[in-house]
């Protein structure tokens, strides 16, 4: 039985469970390491979560690969308002990141492409295809906004946490999964949740469309959670707002960290100290 949980973010379509495990574990175990941690955790202890199937492209005879999206797969309303802040972050993290404008009509096709430009300049989307980043927008709003996808996201994660789990790690859409899934399970004895790079702050397209339990309302506390650490870089564009405390309360243990090129990384976040010492003191550790 796992006593950390794991849930992945977006982009993962082509991985797995093993192979998120395979990632994962050595980086959390270093970043317990950094944080002094005495007993470390075997790899049987750390489970991930894996719903990036989810979105996988059917098969083809010939080899798989994102579907060739562009500028015009970009849907009105959530995909490209989510775009226009993910510009504006980029722009205003990365000096070459030409900034939208009071102009900018994100909404037609020549703005989306305009904003698909800038970001393909930015270092944060550096190496990463249009046609991913398009797939991407799409995941989240799959998530947000289907309730199918989401509870068959949330199956999984019910699957997969047991009584031993007291620490679950969200990175990216999967910190908007935890917290969503700690909120609608207050039996589980979870004592810490930790969220990297979490889009949870941005409020109109995120916050607001949290999916709270039964008398509970987005931003009260998840579940039995008596530690939540959110770490984020300052360069992370999907951590649009850094500081979750504003709306989730000043009891959250706020971090910013540096993560280098890859400022959204889930492993250079989970190599931390800060990182280590949250899934340390939620497991007992010394």
């Amino acid at each position: 039985m796992a006593r950390v949980v794991c849930i992945h973010g977006v982009g993962q379509q082509h991985a797995g469970e093993r192979a998120l495990h395979a990632a994962w574990y050595p980086a959390l175990m270093d970043g317990m390491a950094r944080a002094g941690a005495s007993s470390v955790l075997g790899p049987d202890d750390v489970r991930c979560v894996f719903y990036g199937d989810l979105f996988r492209p059917p098969g083809r005879t010939l080899a798989l690969q994102d579907p060739p999206l562009d500028a015009s797969d970009v849907t009105d309303g959530f995909e490209a308002e989510l775009l226009l802040e993910f510009w504006a972050e980029a722009a205003r993290t990365d000096g070459a990141v030409v900034p939208p404008d009071a102009r900018t009509l994100v909404r037609t096709p020549r703005g989306v492409q305009r904003a698909l430009n800038a970001l393909s300049r930015s270092r944060f989307f550096a190496g990463v295809a249009m046609r991913g980043l398009v797939l991407d927008l799409k995941q989240v709003r799959a998530y947000l906004c289907d309730p199918s996808v989401r509870e068959t996201v949330q199956q999984r994660v019910a699957a997969t946490v047991s009584e031993d789990t007291r620490v679950v790690v969200g990175h990216s859409l999967g910190s908007v999964i935890a917290y969503e899934a700690l909120c609608a399970h207050p039996e589980w004895q979870v004592r810490a949740l930790l969220t990297l790079g979490s889009p949870l702050g941005i409020r109109n397209l995120v916050y607001d469309r949290l999916r709270a339990a039964d008398g509970t309302k987005p931003g009260d506390r998840p579940g039995n959670v008596d530690r939540w650490t959110n770490i984020a870089d300052e360069g992370d564009v999907v951590a649009l707002v850094k500081d979750l405390r504003p709306l989730f309360g000043d009891r959250i243990d706020s971090h910013l960290v540096h993560n280098g090129a890859k400022a959204h990384d889930a492993t250079r976040y989970l190599t931390t100290a800060e990182a280590g010492r949250t899934v340390a003191d939620g497991c007992s550790f010394d």
